[in-house]
């Protein structure tokens, strides 16, 4: 049971509750009307009959995401995922509002929060510089769903009544359209790369849709380009891996989950290591047919790479990767960029990222299947067809146009070539009823003929 009693100007609902060692112990909660206090009163009483009731906790959001990553982060998330989410925590949300106590965040300590995200400061990091001045709205939406998911846990732990986060006021993310290379361009691109290495990380980024990643985490076992795979059109690959480096940190306190291989240290004293990974997601475990052309190149690439190894003998290092260093260890994906970035400047192609090019690969893909959905994201691995839709809708709707048009030529022109003979039927502006109809119509009805000479009669007036 529950008491109202008078402090000043405000009053206290009084109560008695176990806390988690199952000690008693005695609340005071203040609020400022009766009213209040009445309507505090019977929540605390009814949620006790029904053993509902939460005890009252000091436990601040910094200390309760310390237990939420450990219990929680540690088994769903893996390595990109567990680094992108701690940071956010680091340099987001611990600085804002990791001192308030997690029963004391209400929906409008969610919305003044996010609202304030907006004027705070995008942090930078020695390997990553911020590329906006403010958090972007993007970003604020990566905080939102993962303090919605942390405090969804919390309902579950018992520790809060509702989820905060569930009505709070989220501005989606609008999706630029993104710069990327023509298919002409990055033809000019490949007549002008002289380096072997980058010139497969391009077609396999064009050609096959692949995140770098998954190009430098390529191994031979998974590529099929034998004689009889190339003439029944079946070469192909099989995605299921990736190259990422991951802090030692992490590697250790994830216990090497979903990691293949943790290539050995190259330079002395580095916190971080390249590891060999499960994908991100399951979607992004695939097999990508290879075009002809592509499946030859990577013949002579495996040919030269297999003299290349039996020339250094016990100096290579042969890990099996399709893209690798010279001496067959793993090849960090800022090495290929740093490739790529030279590669623009001494040709004069228009910047752009590496990344791009699997945007080139979706959206020349999108135009030749016209607005295949379902078999660009068999190539391309996104876990949910929308992301497709709302990066590329601009190519869905080039197509939409072109329904237009191929509706045009084969139905209207079909009529009239010239379209001279096309236009809207003339609308007769006489009414549908004869004269006599009408005189028949009076005479049967007596009162709409007194109804008629009443009208008549009142104009005559106003005239």
């Amino acid at each position: 049971m529950a008491t109202i009693v008078k402090r000043n100007q405000s009053y206290a609902v009084v109560y008695y509750y176990k806390d988690e060692n199952g000690e008693e112990k005695q609340k005071w909660e203040t609020v400022k009307t009766y009213k209040e206090a009445q309507k505090r009163k019977a929540e605390i009483e009814v949620q006790q009959n029904t053993f509902s009731f939460i005890a009252p906790s000091s436990q601040t959001l910094s200390d309760f995401l310390d237990d939420f990553v450990m219990l929680y982060g540690e088994k769903k998330w893996g390595i990109s995922m567990y680094e992108s989410q701690t940071a956010l925590i680091e340099n987001y949300i611990r600085p804002i509002i990791g001192n308030v106590p997690v029963q004391e965040i209400s929906p409008l300590v969610v919305d003044k929060y996010l609202n304030t995200l907006k004027r705070t400061p995008a942090v930078s990091t020695k390997m990553r510089k911020a590329r906006s001045k403010y958090v972007t709205q993007k970003t604020i939406e990566k905080i939102y769903k993962l303090l919605r998911t942390a405090f969804k846990q919390a309902v579950k732990w018992n520790i809060i009544a509702k989820n905060p986060f569930d009505s709070a006021i989220v501005e989606k993310t609008t999706y630029a359209k993104r710069d990327i290379w023509t298919a002409d361009t990055i033809r000019q691109a490949l007549d002008g790369c002289q380096k072997g290495r980058l010139y497969i990380a391009i077609n396999l980024s064009f050609a096959c849709s692949l995140r770098l990643g998954e190009i430098t985490g390529l191994r031979w076992k998974n590529v099929f380009i034998d004689d009889e795979s190339i003439a029944q059109d079946d070469a192909h690959l099989w995605i299921d891996a990736e190259i990422e480096r991951a802090k030692l940190s992490t590697i250790e306190r994830l216990d090497k989950k979903d990691i293949y291989i943790v290539f050995p240290q190259v330079m002395p004293g580095s916190k971080s290591r390249l590891v060999l990974k499960k994908p991100k997601t399951e979607t992004s475990i695939r097999k990508v047919w290879l075009p002809k052309t592509v499946a030859y190149i990577l013949r002579e690439w495996k040919a030269n790479q297999d003299e290349l190894k039996e020339y250094l003998g016990d100096e290579y290092f042969d890990y099996d990767l399709v893209v690798c260093l010279s001496n067959g260890r793993p090849c960090d994906g800022r090495v290929i960029e740093k490739d790529f970035e030279k590669l623009k400047k001494e040709i004069g192609l228009p910047d752009v990222v590496f990344h791009s090019l699997r945007h080139s690969s979706t959206t020349y893909k999108l135009k030749l299947n016209h607005g295949d959905i379902k078999a660009t994201q068999g190539d391309t691995g996104h876990a949910e067809p929308d992301m497709i839709t709302k990066v590329y809708s601009h190519i869905l709707d080039e197509d939409r146009k072109l329904n237009a048009k191929t509706f045009e030529e084969s139905f209207y022109r079909k009529v009239d070539p010239d379209l001279r003979g096309v236009g809207v039927p003339k609308t007769d502006s006489s009414p549908d009823i004869s004269i006599s109809d009408l005189i028949e119509k009076l005479q049967s009805s007596p009162e709409l003929l007194r109804q008629l000479a009443s009208l008549i009669t009142s104009s005559q007036q106003v005239c």
